[in-house]
């Protein structure tokens, strides 16, 4: 039979159409890549003030929709009775097809505070301690039938297991809820263990060492635990690449090796990297490690880390060496909690924290006392802060063995945890402020060791016996400080030694308790001559570290306002108030960073700043703080002169001491300095003496991450009062009132009074800021609005 051409055409489209679905099968047969996806939305809550089981808890009424991070409490700005009690969280998970015969895991970055995980009605998990994660394997009872149910119970009451005291004696509040993220993690039945859920001393996960580093070439070496689920054997084999943004630096793979069925291997690989750009705290550098994982010839799993390659090293007189230069960290303590939600921040609030951080002047900072968000830590691996990671832990130590197992375990999940971070400068496996027995002690260093083995790797703690690091505040040495044999770091200062002098460790010991105008506590809205003495106090402390101590770093207490259970007020010796808007001694210490130090991600440079209100109660010793070698002051345009540094008992040790200008009498109008390096002005600052407020300026403080929609961020938005000329007043209690418009939410109460001219809204932000606006009123003032 004659064949035409139509019949070519289509034996030739038959064929190409086979050879398609073949294709489309053989990829179809290609396992999808392990996944982790945010698990927060479309949850449901209720709570209890009484214990409940899971049927009792489930009956419970007036359950609502919730995304997390979320709080069980939005409390007021100054907590008196925090609330605690039974949470009970829940949520249908629907099982994908794609899961099935894969391994499938819950992941609770953390939960306050004893945890238990139920599952289709059977009690599947249990976690204790609130700030650690903990991950939940439904694998074996998903349902594909119908949706499945996960029900989480949290008590967030006292716990003599995990310490530390008691609510109401305790001076920092821990609040409650499923407060930072939720992950789905949908594996193949090869892959990366988690670190944490693994428990492998020094195992599990991906664990990147660096056992040389030099200028020339510094090593990498990556330990990859990998877990084989399945009922077969498999031949695995791993890439790993680094990454310096979009270019490979450098790639290794191993060889194919057999790992056999319901299995676990480690397999490690080392990296030689040339010429490496060392991380430190002026030089964030970041690399990518790619980890690939492959089953047969099929990629099954890709895992990226960031790390930094460094190395901290103390010398024979116990100071700190960053990549062999000498390096002295100024640094912070920090508690995590923002007002009105406590712990249930977000990610990019987390960072914005972090950035005013850097923005502050600090390069170093104590996560007291407990492990903080995995989103700051990745911010201070970003931004160049150097951490000390802490245990749970304050004026609490029990010999009961269940108190002390969970401590060692919780040192363990720390490291676990955070090992990869190029921040973490030591670990502080210490109970704060605590007497430890010696055994204890021991155990806790042992694993500091056991846990990350090799060199250069430090645990911190604040009894002088064991640690690799010594901890004492400066209060504690008025009476019995002695010079250290190793690496010493003023944990603390400033702020009780000002407050209550020879009170120890005792918070409610109000014997020798200084006048009000000497302490370091002071509310944002005190004023100008009780904000100059917290800054008094500060430079007079920070001086002393630097005169009287072998320290290699010092750390102030502390960066932000904050509750305390036992008191009903807030803790003021911050640099920043509670919600996070700056004091003077914020200024002193931004003064104290290096001029040439500057970075597009948080203000840096050179500085200057006038600490007054500039009216007529205002102290004709005018303070101003600045990085510059000089500084000119003009009053209505009139220079006062240009001056040197300040020059006295407590300047000694300052890198830039503050500049004091004796003006001899007070005339209304602009005060302006200017700073000078040589000839050369760079930068300027002014203040104007306020009239009566007329009017409200609003704005959105982003701290260097813009509001970021669908992942339930929060935000401060500030209404400033100004004067008919608008200039920033300074009036305290005027009361605003708050509403928003479109996809955002007002968290505080709708009415807020001004501190120091300012009143500061928190605001959620939604899915969408399309249309969303903020406006803010107040008695006889001009309205403001501003838009997202």
């Amino acid at each position: 039979m004659k064949k035409t051409k139509q019949h070519f055409v289509k034996v030739g489209l038959a064929i190409a159409l086979t050879g398609f679905i073949s294709a489309c099968s053989q990829h179809d047969k290609a396992p999808r890549l392990a996944s982790e996806t945010l698990f927060n939305n479309d949850w449901q809550f209720v709570k209890s003030d009484k214990a409940a089981d899971l049927a009792t808890g489930t009956a419970l009424t007036g359950w609502e929709k919730v995304q997390l991070p979320h709080t069980t409490e939005i409390e007021s700005l100054v907590v008196t009775n925090q609330w605690q009690g039974d949470a009970w969280y829940k949520k249908a998970v629907t099982a994908d097809a794609s899961w099935k015969n894969k391994p499938v895991f819950i992941r609770f970055d953390s939960a306050m505070n004893a945890a238990e995980v139920f599952f289709n009605g059977k009690k599947i998990a249990s976690h204790l301690g609130g700030y650690l994660p903990f991950t939940v394997d439904l694998t074996s009872e998903l349902k594909f039938d119908a949706p499945n149910e996960l029900v989480v119970h949290l008590d967030n009451r006292d716990s003599a297991v995990t310490g530390p005291k008691p609510l109401k004696d305790l001076d920092f509040n821990t609040y409650g809820g499923i407060y930072r993220n939720v992950y789905l993690i949908v594996k193949n039945d090869l892959y990366i263990s988690d670190a944490v859920a693994e428990n492998k001393t020094a195992g599990g996960g991906i664990f990147v060492t660096f056992p040389e580093v030099t200028d020339a070439k510094a090593t990498v070496k990556v330990k990859t635990n990998l877990i084989n689920s399945s009922s077969n054997e498999k031949s695995v084999h791993l890439n790993q690449k680094l990454m310096d943004g979009d270019k490979l630096v450098v790639e290794s793979k191993t060889e194919v090796q057999k790992l056999a069925t319901k299995s676990t291997t480690d397999i490690e690989l080392q990296l030689n990297v040339k010429s490496p750009n060392f991380w430190s705290p002026q030089n964030p550098h970041l690399y990518t490690l790619v980890t690939q994982v492959f089953d047969g010839d099929n990629l099954v799993e890709e895992k990226n880390t960031r790390i930094g390659i460094r190395e901290f090293i103390f010398t024979a007189d116990h100071q700190l060496l960053i990549n062999g230069k000498k390096t002295f960290l100024r640094g912070v303590n920090q508690h995590q909690e923002h007002p009105y939600v406590g712990y249930a921040t977000s990610d990019a609030a987390d960072y914005r924290d972090a950035v005013r951080m850097k923005a502050a002047g600090f390069d170093y900072v104590r996560l007291s006392h407990y492990p903080h968000s995995p989103a700051f830590m990745d911010a201070a691996d970003e931004l160049g802060l150097v951490l000390l990671d802490s245990v749970l832990g304050w004026q609490y130590f029990s010999e009961d063995p269940a108190f002390q197992a969970q401590i060692q375990q919780t040192c363990r999940d720390l490291i676990r945890r955070d090992r990869n971070h190029a921040s973490v400068l030591a670990w502080e496996c210490s109970l704060n402020e605590s007497w430890m027995t010696e055994p204890f002690i021991d155990s806790l260093t042992k694993i500091v060791h056991e846990e990350y083995p090799g060199k250069n790797v430090y645990s911190a703690g604040w009894q002088e016996y064991g640690y690799d690091i010594y901890l004492q505040a400066r209060q504690h040495r008025l009476e019995h400080y002695k010079a250290p044999t190793k690496p010493y770091n003023v944990s603390e200062y400033g702020d009780w030694e000002y407050y209550a002098m020879n009170a120890g460790l005792n918070q409610t010991a109000w014997s020798n308790l200084l006048q009000t105008d000497r302490s370091s506590r002071q509310l944002l809205g005190d004023g100008e001559k009780r904000l100059l003495q917290q800054a008094s106090n500060i430079q007079e402390a920070h001086n002393d570290n630097l005169a009287s101590t072998p320290a290699y770093s010092d750390g102030y207490w502390v960066m932000f306002d904050y509750n305390r259970g036992y008191s009903p007020d807030l803790e003021s010796s911050g640099v920043m108030s509670i919600d996070r808007l700056p004091k003077y001694s914020y200024y002193f210490y931004q003064s104290q960073r290096d001029i040439a130090e500057k970075s597009d991600k948080f203000a840096s440079g050179p500085m200057v700043f006038i600490a007054s209100e500039w009216n007529e109660k205002s102290t004709l010793d005018v303070r101003v703080f600045s990085n510059a070698e000089q500084v000119e002051l003009f009053l209505n345009g009139e220079s006062l002169g240009k001056q040197k540094p300040d020059a006295n008992k407590n300047t000694t040790n300052l890198k830039h001491p503050p500049f004091t200008f004796a003006v001899k009498a007070f005339k209304a109008g602009e005060l302006k300095a200017v700073a000078y390096v040589g000839d050369k002005a760079v930068s300027e600052h002014k203040v104007a003496t306020a009239g009566k407020a007329s009017q409200l300026k609003l704005t959105i403080d982003s701290s260097g991450k813009a509001p970021q929609t669908g992942v339930k961020d929060i935000v401060f938005v500030r209404a400033q009062l100004l004067d008919a000329t608008g200039n920033p007043t300074h009036d305290n209690k005027v009361p605003v009132s708050f509403s928003v418009r479109g996809g955002v939410k007002l968290i505080s109460p709708v009415e807020i009074n001004s501190l120091d001219g300012t009143a500061s809204a928190l605001i959620e932000i939604g899915d969408s800021t399309a249309g969303a606006a903020v406006i803010a009123q107040a008695p006889d003032l001009t309205a403001g609005e501003v838009s997202f």
